[in-house]
């Protein structure tokens, strides 16, 4: 790196170097970050505060499908074991899957830690 160092009162106060040393020196330290931030995912997943899902059920949940609908299916549980955990009837939970009724605040939480999920991952996009 050819830096040219510029002082005041005989203490360095700037640095000048070449753009194109400047633009490599950002990519360098925006892959520092990028690694940095996979470490922590990594770190995060063995100490089980995340997960990784297939991207079937990313893809369906990009695609607009209901949130409880697809996560209800991918962690396996029946609309009547959802709607047992949640105080409500199955036909509830047909309906909030269907975009038909608003889940309470109650009810969400209560589907929520049934399904392993933060409330928010039940929220459809539309709802947001």
């Amino acid at each position: 790196m050819t830096a040219q160092i510029i002082k005041r009162n005989g203490k360095p106060e700037y640095a000048v170097l070449p753009y194109d040393e400047y633009q490599d020196m950002v990519a360098r330290l925006e892959d520092l970050e990028d690694i940095a931030a996979a470490d922590e995912v990594m770190a995060a997943l063995k100490r089980g505060e995340e997960e990784l899902i297939p991207a079937e059920l990313g893809d369906a949940l990009m695609q607009g499908e209901s949130p409880i609908r697809v996560w209800r299916q991918y962690r396996g549980v029946t609309q009547a074991a959802l709607a047992n955990a949640a105080g409500i009837t199955a036909a509830y939970v047909s309906q909030l899957e269907a975009g038909k009724r608003q889940p309470s605040v109650e009810v969400l939480r209560a589907m929520a830690r049934k399904l392993s999920v933060d409330i928010d991952d039940l929220l459809s996009a539309a709802a947001d």
